[in-house]
């Protein structure tokens, strides 16, 4: 997006959160990207998950990665969006409004009506103290997923490197009661076809 990868602008939002290591995921292209982060500059330390041989997704691509994750929790960031801060870091504000006493995962939700680039229904219903639930049922739901989290390491507990969704998770958290959003206050992308890449570069110049 304007000359840039998203993963490159993942990559600086959380080095400038003061993070100082990362994991990223590779499938298609690895070569390409295991070049890109060795060539990167700076202090932030990125370490490969390689998913050559089988693409795992969202949540076999993360069981992958934790015998190289040393936090916990740790933030998983999706690449197929982009966001800008609001008043504060958005990251440092997930981490800042982490409580292990009641949360296993917590998601960075955006307004349905905010949410530049994404023609869904919507991802989930937020309480009043945090607490998120699915859209199930319902037609539509008022906060979508942005592809930022901050998650618990135990939510893998006992769980295989093979290709499995975030849901899984998601699931067991919910069961608990341990699944919670905050809801981001800048702009955000998603960037998920060629079309919305021309969208979002429309939508920045004017930001």
């Amino acid at each position: 997006v304007a000359g840039r990868p998203l993963r490159d602008r993942a990559l600086d939002r959380v080095e400038k959160a003061g993070i100082a290591t990362a994991i990223v995921n590779a499938h298609y292209f690895a070569d390409q990207i295991e070049a890109a982060v060795a060539a990167r500059p700076g202090p932030l330390q990125i370490r490969v998950s390689d998913e050559r041989g089988q693409l795992l997704e969202t949540g076999g691509g993360v069981t992958k990665a934790l015998p190289l994750i040393d936090a916990d929790p740790f933030f998983v960031i999706n690449a197929d969006n982009m966001w800008i801060d609001g008043s504060a870091d958005t990251l440092r504000l997930l981490a800042q409004r982490w409580d292990a006493k009641c949360m296993d995962a917590l998601l960075l939700l955006v307004p349905l009506a905010r949410a530049a680039g994404y023609d869904g229904r919507g991802d989930f219903h937020l309480d009043p103290v945090g607490a998120v639930s699915p859209r199930g049922e319902f037609r539509i739901a008022p906060f979508v997923f942005s592809g930022i989290q901050l998650i618990s390491k135990r939510l893998f507990d006992g769980e295989a490197a093979e290709p499995f969704s975030m849901w899984r998770a998601w699931n067991k958290a919910l069961a608990s009661g341990r699944l919670y959003g905050a809801v981001h206050q800048g702009l955000w992308f998603h960037v998920g076809t060629p079309a919305s890449i021309g969208e979002t570069e429309v939508l920045l110049a004017t930001a």
